[in-house]
């Protein structure tokens, strides 16, 4: 199994994205038996839909890109 680069999953901008990158690299952590990385983070659940400057949904985005590098940094080190 290959792992992914960074350059192969993009820092998620829209929630469908978002949950194609937990998705895969989920089961890519689960196949290389990896179990150390904490979990993502979850998705908001108190967005008022206005297009807030500082939405919750710019603070998920950007937590979840930190989430995506940690775990790519951690399948390329393979398992402890």
């Amino acid at each position: 199994m290959s792992t992914a680069t960074m350059t192969d999953l993009p820092a998620p901008t829209d929630l469908a994205a978002a949950r194609a990158v937990v998705a895969l690299l989920s089961a890519r952590l689960q196949a290389a038996a990896i179990t150390d990385l904490r979990a993502p983070p979850p998705e908001p659940t108190a967005c008022c839909g206005r297009g807030c400057n500082g939405c919750v949904w710019e603070g998920y985005y950007a937590a979840l890109a930190w989430w995506r590098d940690n775990a790519l940094e951690r399948l390329q080190a393979g398992p402890a």
